[in-house]
């Protein structure tokens, strides 16, 4: 039979669903079984959870006279297996999807059924089909994947993210396609970010002004102060102090959990990798080695005689600066600016997240969640490769490679 008489819909087929417990040889077995029949291979598609297989094939039937004869057998040799077999008649293939595919990555920790059950509806209600779903992860979130059609993707953004922190889930809308897979360079914000800290704090520690610094960084975090502004008034807090605490304060910095794994995952994709920065060179410089970064650029502490003036030199990096940094590097990278992902907290990060083609708000503050493509809530840098459909196993398979 052609294929193109296999996908008419008025050729007859059969669904043959067979489940129970999950052991090797099941689905060789099974279309051996059909090969005595002759008949076609439609579509295919096979879930094993906890132990428990679902294998489905959709075949074309036999001559109506051999029909009989199929079901009697599958039935007999599943039975011989200590399985289960259902047989449904129909005509043609599976149904069109609808158009606007998008994947919608959801985290949880824990994901409960209530939010599940809240996500699934507001698909539903945006005119949205769940065509399929898929565990990317099991720890330290639980991450799941649903493939929808029917709906355009920022429509079912808008409906799917505005109540999700409520939920407690964390929900990302991509477009699905081949760019999902090419987006190949990757910007993040630094402090409280890439690492748990504020750089400029860990310097005001060492000055005794931790607490002044600490104040004005929260103001212009919420976007409540300019940013140039702000960081000229702390920077000065740190007049005369040596120059010596740089290597200070480099040893003090802790990087967010997951930080190494993300990073070290995305150079196995092929992907690129830069910071940017609010913070200072003195620092950003060490994490580009330390963690073999593509990028990185930030504002510099002076220093003169061993002593910082308590200014900064060259450009500033604030939030205008930040957005023009993330189109530089994918300039220099070859990449197209909607296949970039930008990861940020704060407020002078807002217009290098919406420049990005996935702008991820990480822990961030709420003026950013609401206006980000997504946001990430748990304590984890690695579960922005889930929004990437990067699966919890991959990433486990590929470090256990390179440790072989």
């Amino acid at each position: 039979m052609s294929a193109s008489q296999t996908s008419s819909s008025d050729v007859p087929t059969l669904l043959v669903k067979i489940f129970g417990k999950d052991r090797p040889g099941i689905t060789a077995g099974l279309f051996d079984t059909l090969a005595a029949y002759s008949v076609d291979v439609v579509d295919i598609e096979q879930v094993v959870t906890r132990g428990r297989m679902v294998l489905c094939a959709l075949v074309t039937a036999p001559p109506r006279a051999l029909e009989g004869d199929l079901r009697a057998t599958v039935h007999s040799w599943a039975e011989s297996i200590k399985m289960q077999a259902e047989i449904i008649s129909g005509l043609g293939d599976n149904r069109p999807r609808g158009l606007g595919r998008s994947l919608v990555t959801v985290l949880g920790h824990p994901l409960t059924a209530e939010a599940t059950a809240a996500i699934a509806a507001k698909i539903a209600k945006a005119g949205g089909n769940i065509d399929r779903i898929f565990r990317l992860a099991k720890y330290p979130v639980t991450a799941v994947e649903f493939a929808v059609s029917g709906v355009a993707t920022e429509a079912l953004r808008t409906a799917l993210v505005t109540d999700a922190a409520k939920l407690g889930v964390d929900v990302a809308v991509v477009a699905a396609g081949l760019h999902r897979r090419a987006q190949r360079l990757v910007v993040m914000d630094v402090d409280s970010t890439l690492i748990q800290d504020e750089v400029i704090e860990l310097f005001a520690a060492h000055a005794g002004c931790e607490d002044e610094v600490a104040e004005v960084t929260a103001s212009a975090m919420r976007g409540e102060l300019d940013f140039e502004q702000s960081l000229h008034a702390r920077v000065a807090l740190l007049e005369g102090l040596d120059a010596s605490v740089v290597d200070k304060v480099r040893s003090e910095v802790r990087l967010t959990p997951g930080a190494r794994t993300l990073i070290r995952t995305l150079k196995r994709l092929g992907f690129q990798v830069g910071v940017v920065s609010g913070g200072f060179t003195q620092v950003t410089d060490d994490l580009k080695d330390r963690l073999g970064l593509d990028f990185a650029q930030a504002n510099t502490l002076e220093i003169v005689d061993g002593k910082l003036t308590g200014k900064v030199t060259g450009e500033i990096v604030d939030r205008a600066g930040k957005a023009r940094l993330l189109r530089r590097f994918a300039a220099e990278a070859g990449v197209p600016l909607s296949q970039t992902v930008a990861i940020g907290d704060g407020a002078n990060d807002l217009d290098m997240l919406n420049a990005a083609g996935l702008g991820v708000a990480f822990n961030a503050k709420p003026v950013v969640r609401e206006a980000a493509h997504t946001a990430v809530n748990v304590p984890f840098l690695d579960t922005v490769l889930y929004l990437l459909g990067v699966t919890r196993e991959e990433v486990e398979a590929a470090d256990a490679h390179e440790e072989d």
